[in-house]
């Protein structure tokens, strides 16, 4: 306590304690409430002219109240009301005030009539004609698109309706914000994409208000069929608007999770990601941009199109966590809330606002490829949010030359600050000793300068090691506990890296102290982040990679912080002058001079005599040896002082050195027993050292951890790796801790010993609890086949491990006799599909309630197929569906749909062929007329082809339609969550053979 008392902020235990716990509390604490807590959204619901918060709340309760998928009846009732809606909104903006017949360009009202609404300010687009057909792999896709669009005209636009020319359109260009408002078949779409919506509705109104027109053309997009295959985006690029070369840029509005802060998942570069600055509480990293680049993350979005086959240069704002709720009857209203419609709702705004007041050619010009628009080329960008309050972007090109310059800068200055304290004679680093010069010889004065330089890379070493060695343990003993408890798992992991590198600090420190533990620390740490920053800068060179931004700030803090370490040497006084002072004290002690290590005269060199022997021993001993009795130390002799000196710091005087050469004021400034010249190193110096370095890594690597743990830590039950996952947070552990390390010899053992209590309660809870609960459930995939021609129905569900698969399915009624089939799953790596005999669904209405719905398969599905040589004319038609495929079991090389348009910038079939092709009509029950082609076999089989013609039926909204499903809802464990495991809830298949 008088240590604190005398400087609150000198290098010793109770003031490091302090502060560092604080520090670091304090950054932790507020990362994890900028990362789990929504802003608040105003409390007036008009924050802005324009814009309704209630309004919108009450239009996404109206638009999740039941599944709307493409292929079910509730998606035309949610497309008719949102054309009800957008009416409404022009209607009472008095934007709506005249219509006009353009057959061409698809249906406008509610009442479906071949128009097209305009005004001054607004047209509404209800496309019924896009049709589209494109390939993706070994698939190929026929949809018939039913979007909306609606473009409020910019200042600046050109005048008429320039959609209907064939030259493009005069003018800055527009900006297209998207949303899909279609949902999955097992969800209510709240977040995917429900907010997205009523924030383009919003968006709608904000711009049709009057007062604020914007200076460029706004295209609102409401896309169908997003959930399959991003049809509803590939139907947008068929219409005389995206072919139009209107549009520049773009904000995509989607949903990976079910609620909190919408993220900037991506942008296409550095001058677009600048207009989302102007977000009041903007949140994301490139980190998860990069993520997608890489292909880590693996699912898609609309911003593919756009950018991909349009040439748009724009941005993907979502929602990505929980991730259990995702794609589940679980993204509802309920769970998420309206802080959550506003984050995303207030970000989209002053995007937008941005992107439509820029009439610069920063989005003009340049040589586009084919059917892509000519909008100049951004540079690749660097960006990511501070605390949730600031936005940082710039140009990947600038942190490149950063990093270059760091590593040049970084080691030259230190290796000059060296020469400079070498020159001065004050470089104790490195220093074993220093000669004394008198006139009876040279005296060799030890400094132990080398004194724990292989200390920290041990004690690093040994800690991160326990922390991987964690992570290796919770994935063989129980790897799923993350999915629910991922707070747990960090709290081990934190813990335990900080128990093990204290304990051994202080042990070290405890058999040999030094005073140069910080710099020694901070230099091997600067190495090693010199090298991890070299393989950054490469990233960044060769593969455009932004995403080591922050191992940019955490080496430049580092560099600072280790050039104080070797700065604060100049206050010491000169090596030569510290063995003087040395020596002129020895020689000015009474009596005669005791011997001292590390330094040996020339003059004692030379061989005593007898007596001189006999005399030395006796003056180093100065006792008698007595007999030996019960209290006689074991070890014969005098013991060292090696241990015995270090008993009791705070009672016992300073070791034999500081004792003779140093004067009290002087003595009572060397901590312990580190080398006595190291009384005159500054003892505030360490403070500013971990103000620099520390607040940086944590916040930097914080954020990132975060966002990594929110997007992985449910993913395992789509077949991601466990390991990856714990590896990952491991890493994240060792680089947020490792700030510490030069410090840990000073911190009491309160504060460990607590962490080691939480790791202790930590290990045992990760090791042993069940990974599910009601709230973090795990997903199963569901689907159910059916094949038509023999009346066998299986019902399946997909997951991980076949134990876990097998409880859930047991607990069904119509299924607790059965032994379940399984197989690994085709679909997800990884995963493990069980099927049973399920109940018959109900998807096609019998002709009595009391038929059995097997006696009524035939007439689910009917086909006709014509051969003409090696090609095919396949007529299919569905009952009470829009949708179905067709397999084949060779690759096609040519496909052909009735009623299909112009393909635009796709292609029906890829470079390998087709092995399926999934067919989407905007028409119930409408027969499908496909032509197909395929190269002649060498093979015996005639040159033929066969497959299976399959119907997809997705409308769960009645609950007797699907029973299985509805059964797997009633009686499956709460800790269980249903998803679709394809297209269709339920298939029907007939095979064929040509």
């Amino acid at each position: 306590m008088k240590w604190l008392l005398h400087n609150p902020i000198g290098f010793t235990p109770l003031p490091v304690t302090i502060i560092i716990s604080i520090i670091y509390a304090g950054l932790l604490i507020t990362l994890l409430v900028i990362h789990s807590v929504v802003p608040s959204a105003p409390e007036n619901a008009t924050p802005v002219k324009g814009i309704n918060i209630s309004e919108a709340w009450a239009d996404l309760q109206v638009l999740t109240n039941g599944f709307h998928p493409y292929n079910s009846h509730r998606n035309d009732f949610v497309r008719d009301w949102l054309l009800r809606r957008i009416e409404t909104i022009l209607t009472e903006n008095k934007a709506s005030n005249a219509t006009t017949s353009l057959n061409d360009y698809g249906v406008v009202s509610h009442e479906r009539r071949s128009s097209v609404q305009y005004s001054e300010r607004a047209v509404i687009f209800n496309d019924m004609t896009s049709n589209v057909t494109f390939e993706s792999g070994k698939l190929s896709v026929y949809f018939e698109g039913t979007n909306i669009m609606v473009y409020v005209r910019g200042k600046e636009d050109d005048t008429g309706h320039w959609w209907t020319s064939q030259s493009k359109p005069n003018g800055p260009g527009g900006v297209l914000v998207n949303a899909h408002y279609d949902s999955v078949s097992t969800g209510y779409g709240a977040t995917d994409d429900g907010i997205g919506v009523v924030t383009i509705l919003q968006l709608i109104k904000f711009f049709t208000t009057s007062g604020n027109q914007p200076k460029i053309g706004v295209v609102a997009l409401l896309n169908n069929g997003e959930e399959d295959f991003l049809n509803g985006a590939n139907a947008f690029c068929a219409h005389p608007i995206a072919r139009s070369q209107f549009l520049r840029t773009f904000l995509n509005l989607e949903g990976a999770g079910a609620g909190g802060r919408a993220t900037l998942f991506r942008s296409t570069d550095t001058e677009v990601t600048k207009f989302y600055k102007g977000s009041k509480h903007p949140f994301g990293t490139v980190v998860s941009g990069d993520g997608f680049k890489s292909g880590f993350v693996r699912s898609q979005t609309d911003y593919i199109i756009f950018n991909g086959i349009l040439g748009l240069r724009g941005l993907d704002i979502a929602f990505m966590e929980p991730r259990s709720r995702y794609h589940t009857d679980q993204d509802d209203t309920r769970r998420t809330s309206i802080d959550s419609l506003w984050h995303m709702l207030s970000a989209a705004l002053s995007t937008i606002q941005g992107l439509t007041s820029d009439t610069s050619s920063t989005f003009r010009g340049g040589d586009p490829a084919k059917g892509k628009v000519s909008n100049g080329s951004g540079s690749d960008a660097v960006w990511f949010d501070l605390f949730g309050l600031a936005f940082a972007v710039f140009e990947l090109h600038t942190l490149f030359a950063l990093s270059v310059t760091l590593l040049v800068v970084g080691p030259v200055a230190l290796i000059v600050i060296s020469a400079v304290l070498f020159k001065v004679d004050k470089l104790y680093l490195f220093s074993s000793f220093k000669h004394h010069h008198h006139a009876e010889g040279d005296d060799v004065v030890g400094l132990q300068g080398w004194r724990g330089f292989f200390r920290y890379p041990i004690i690093f070493a040994a800690a991160s090691a326990g922390v991987v060695g964690l992570a290796f343990l919770l994935n063989r003993i129980n790897p799923f506990i993350v999915s629910s408890s991922p707070y747990a798992v960090w709290s081990m992991m934190l813990s335990a890296w900080l128990f093990i590198a204290w304990f051994l600090s202080r042990a070290s420190d405890f058999v040999r102290p030094t005073a140069l533990h910080r710099a020694y620390s901070l230099l091997w740490m600067f190495a090693g982040s010199w090298i991890l920053l070299v393989l950054v800068t490469v990233s960044e060179e060769r593969f455009h990679i932004a995403a080591g931004y922050f191992m940019v700030f955490y080496f430049a803090a580092l560099f600072l912080a280790t050039v104080i370490a070797f700065l604060e040497l100049f206050g010491l006084s000169k090596k030569s002058q510290y063995a003087d002072e040395y020596e002129r004290n020895l020689d000015g002690q009474e009596g005669p001079r005791s011997p001292r290590s590390g330094s040996v005269s020339s003059a004692r060199l030379l061989t005593p005599g007898r007596d001189e022997q006999t005399q030395g021993v006796d003056a180093e001993d100065n006792e008698e040896e007595d007999e030996p009795g019960e209290t006689t130390s074991l070890l014969r002799g005098r013991v060292g002082s090696t241990f015995a000196n270090y008993t009791s710091r705070s009672h016992i005087g300073k070791p034999p050195e500081a004792e003779q050469v140093l004067s009290e004021p002087k003595k009572s400034r060397v901590y312990g027993y580190e080398q006595p010249w190291s009384w005159s190193l500054p003892a505030w110096t360490w403070l500013l050292q971990f103000l620099l370095f520390a607040p940086i890594a944590v916040v930097f690597v914080g954020q990132i951890g975060l966002l990594f743990m929110s997007a992985t830590y449910q993913t395992l039950s789509d077949g991601s790796s466990s390991l990856t996952v714990y590896m990952v947070m491991s890493i994240v552990s060792v680089l947020l801790l490792a700030p510490l390390g030069p410090y840990l010899h000073r911190y009491t053992f309160h504060v460990p010993m607590f962490l080691m209590c939480i790791f202790a309660g930590t290990l045992i809870y990760n090791l042993l609890a069940f990974p599910f609960s009601a709230n973090n459930r795990h997903k199963l995939y569901f689907i159910q086949r059916v094949d038509l021609d023999t009346g066998i129905n299986r019902a399946s569900l997909t997951g991980i491990g076949r134990p876990l698969i097998y409880e859930v399915i047991h607990t069904l009624p119509s299924a607790a006799a059965q032994t379940p089939s399984c197989v690994q799953s085709e679909r997800y790596t990884g995963l493990t599909e069980c099927s049973w005999n399920g109940i018959p669904p109900r998807v096609v209405a019998a002709t009595h309630p009391e038929v059995p719905p097997m006696y009524g398969y035939a007439d689910w599905l009917t086909y006709n197929i014509t051969r003409i040589g090696n090609e095919a004319h396949i007529h299919v038609k569905g009952t009470n569906t829009r949708n179905c495929k067709i397999q084949f079991n060779r690759p096609i090389s040519d496909i052909r749909v009735e009623g299909a348009g112009d393909e635009g910038p796709f292609r029906r079939v890829g470079d390998d062929g087709s092995n399926e092709i999934r067919l989407w009509s905007r028409t119930w029950e409408k027969p499908w007329d496909v032509h197909v082609k395929w190269a002649s076999s060498d093979e015996n089989d005639g040159g033929g082809l066969d497959g299976k013609v399959i119907c997809l039926w997705n409308d769960e909204n009645k609950r007797t339609t699907i029973p299985a499903l509805e059964e797997l809802r009633r009686f499956a464990p709460v800790w269980i969550g249903v998803s679709k495991l394809s297209d269709g809830l339920v298939e029907g298949s007939k095979s064929f053979l040509i």
